[in-house]
């Protein structure tokens, strides 16, 4: 029997939004998602039965199936009956590794379930419970499936007794995720439980699955299970409890349909008024409202260019529709509105709210950005990731006619992953492409080099911060021409307030009324909040605190860039500043405009927050890793050995069966050679992962020769600036 419709057929279902369901995959890497999602496409129709769980269909790109690892999420759309009732089900596969985790978070807009993979024996692990934590914050419903059920009989060789005891200790640890993270009232809600289905057991490797309702309904139990194993009739199992069918159904049964979770979800990612008609027409999910969509991903398509693919939250879209990219402020147009049937894309000409459309012909939007029908309406939240780029390496073509090449395929990259970050170091000439870790550096080069463009690539190195460490009275700049002053001091920026402006929550572009609340509960007083001049995302603000003077208003634009340019290179080694609060206390401009334009009070300003921040002190933070090893328990002083070697902290150590687990924290700049050091220790019997936890003070003993190498790899004096090189005197 055919399962695949055409995509008439699945247009018809979809006019019934009951009959819809957006669910994504999620997991540590490893644990079973894509060998998961195989077994769907197959039960769909979509791939061979046989090549299920070997043809790894979601990885579509071969770097992913040279490394066994999903880097790009994946769009899918199956079909699927429960009950005579049939459902079109659109499912995202996403990465588990910690390097992708942005790819993750991006994704969870689009969806509103989620259904966790968890491998049966490692059970949940770190990355296991940073994507539940992700899924919760973006208020999306996780079931759990617990993988890899073979494993339990074939290597371990346990009892049904205490087969189900494993099983029961991994729902439960599950459970606590969510008591730890969920708000108050879904913590209750959206606990998992096997009496209610929305935990299932299975093999994704083997391709059977099951849960309550299908032990029910089926008359199959643990002890067939095993005797499948004992027995060789694993084929038998798999016909009577096809993967599909337990955790589609799962998905069916306790996932929300798109205009159920809009109601929940949207005031979670929505700040605008839910009075109005656009927040009306959102948690309505409603056709006939105005055209919002948000965009979780943009894919390039050799031949048709950028796709923009996201989440159709209201109203509907058309193929020729004009659209406001609201982030841009610009207009775009919808050359095609297309859909996912299976994994290949499919001209629909228009779809509704609720559904994932692919669009093409929006070359200027990227993902993150709202589009709508209306101009200014409030964009959705921005996506909080968890970590930030840390490590960098420098490129250069090999033959210097590919450089236009190389900046081509740069700034494709840069549309289809925004958490690679790349800039030109202006001095030095070098291109920097900073990513979230090693990996992720790796998989980009391998892309550029799959376009038959040959580069150059430096080792990896570390991102660095600078931060002001203490206040200082205001100092005085004079501005080229001598004829105007500007007077600044600086202190550290309460922690809460500049957390907020690097995830987005307060900036120059957001809504005035709100930034004033969110400062207010923060601790500013109206005064100072009136008087902000410029936010800065890195982290830093700087505030007008002059009384009374003439021409501060026409000259902010030119103090502003100022400010601009050293919060892009601190004082000591170039590097981004951050947590600094900048007050700019008096102003004694020239009475001529032609003498006090942007190029006399830009050096002027930036010579003064140069010469505060020197004066107030100032501080080279590095990244610092969090990291859990597992390791056999007569090993775990080798592993304390390794990381006290490496500047690093054991912070806790708990034992899971044979194995113990050891939680510390480790300066980025040592990983580069840990993995040798790891396995010499433990003779390649220890598993680790590692991922951003904070920024650190690099130790006093170490920040003269770290602040030397930094400058003379930007090809700067070894030296920093002193202060008396910024500071004018009367």
């Amino acid at each position: 029997m055919v399962k695949f419709k055409s995509t008439g057929e699945v247009l018809k279902i979809i006019k019934n939004k009951d009959q819809i369901r957006n669910f994504g995959v999620i997991a540590h890497v490893d644990h079973g998602k894509t060998t998961m999602s195989d077994s769907l496409l197959a039960n769909s129709g979509i791939i061979a039965p046989s090549a299920a769980g070997k043809a790894l269909a979601m990885d579509f790109d071969k770097e992913e199936q040279a490394r066994g690892i999903t880097i790009y999420q994946a769009n899918v759309t199956l079909h699927f009956i429960k009950n005579d009732k049939e459902y079109v089900i659109n499912m995202i596969d996403t990465p588990g590794h910690v390097d992708f985790s942005g790819r993750v978070i991006r994704s969870l807009r689009a969806i509103d379930g989620a259904v966790v993979v968890c491998d049966a024996v490692e059970g949940i692990m770190t990355q296991t419970e940073t994507v539940t934590r992700m899924a919760l914050e973006e208020r999306v419903k996780p079931v759990l499936f617990i993988n890899k059920v073979d494993r339990l009989i074939k290597e371990l060789r346990l009892t049904p007794e205490k087969m189900q005891q494993q099983l029961a200790d991994v729902v439960s640890n599950f459970n606590q995720l969510i008591d730890t993270y969920a708000e108050p009232e879904y913590k209750e809600k959206w606990k998992v439980s096997i009496q209610d289905a929305s935990v299932t057991f299975g093999s994704a490797k083997d391709r059977w699955a099951i849960n309550l309702d299908l032990m029910k309904e089926r008359g199959i139990s643990f002890k067939d299970v095993i005797d499948a194993y004992q027995n060789e009739k694993v084929d038998e199992l798999v016909e009577k409890a096809p993967l599909a069918d337990a955790v589609l159904g799962m998905v069916v049964k306790h996932h929300p349909a798109p205009h159920e979770a809009v109601k929940y979800r949207i005031p979670q990612i929505w700040k605008g008024d839910l009075d109005s008609d656009v927040g009306k027409a959102l948690l309505a999910c409603s056709d006939d409202g105005p055209t919002i969509m948000m965009i979780v991903n943009m894919v390039l398509d050799p031949a048709a260019g950028p796709v923009a693919i996201g989440r159709l939250f209201s109203g509907k879209i058309k193929d020729g529709q004009t659209i406001n990219i609201i982030d841009a402020k610009r207009e775009g147009r919808v050359q095609s509105v297309n859909f996912f049937m299976g994994n290949q894309r499919e001209q629909v000409g228009e779809l509704g709210a609720g559904n994932i459309p692919a669009l093409l012909g929006l070359t200027e939007a990227r993902a993150g950005n709202t589009l709508s029908s209306i101009k200014d309406i409030p964009m959705f939240e921005g996506v909080h990731y968890v970590s930030e780029p840390v490590v960098q390496i420098a490129i250069e073509p090999k033959h210097p006619k590919d450089l236009p090449k190389l900046v081509e395929i740069l700034k494709q990259l840069t549309i289809e992953d925004p958490n690679l970050i790349v800039k030109i170091d202006e001095e030095s000439g070098e291109t920097i492409v900073a990513g979230m870790g090693v990996l992720h550096l790796d998989v980009a080069t391998h892309r550029i080099q799959d376009a038959k463009c040959e580069i150059v690539t430096s080792e990896p190195l570390i991102n660095y911060r600078e931060t002001v460490k203490g206040g200082c009275e205001p100092i005085m700049a004079k501005s080229p021409n001598r004829h105007n002053k500007i007077f600044m001091k600086v202190e550290p920026l309460e922690p809460e307030i500049a957390h907020m402006l690097r995830t987005g929550e307060i900036s120059d572009m957001k809504d005035k009324k709100i930034v004033a609340e969110l400062l207010k509960k923060a601790g500013w007083d109206t005064d100072t909040i009136k008087r902000v001049m410029k936010f800065d995302s890195r982290g830093n603000v700087l505030i007008n605190g002059t009384k009374g003077v003439q021409f501060v208003q026409e000259s902010t634009d030119s103090i502003n860039s100022g400010f601009e340019d050293v919060m892009k290179e601190g004082p000591l080694c170039k590097e981004q500043m951050r947590d600094c609060k900048f007050i700019f206390t008096h102003f004694v401009p020239h009475e001529d405009t032609a003498h006090r334009g942007l190029s006399q009070l830009g050096p002027a300003s930036r010579r003064a927050c140069m010469g505060a921040l020197l004066t107030a002190g100032t501080a080279v933070l590095e990244p610092t890793l969090a990291i859990e090893v597992r390791v056999p328990t007569d090993l775990v002083g080798n592993v304390a050995t390794v990381l006290s070697g490496k500047r690093g902290k054991v912070l806790d150590m708990s034992q899971k069966g044979a194995s113990s687990i050891i939680t510390g924290e480790i300066p980025a700049s040592e990983t580069f050679t840990l993995s040798e050091e790891m396995r010499g220790q433990t003779a390649g019997r220890a598993t680790w992962n590692t991922s951003f936890k904070e920024w650190t003070e690099v130790p006093k003993s170490m920040l003269g020769p770290a602040v030397a190498d930094i400058r003379k790899r930007k090809g700067l004096a070894p030296d920093p600036p002193g202060v008396n090189e910024f500071i004018d005197k009367e």
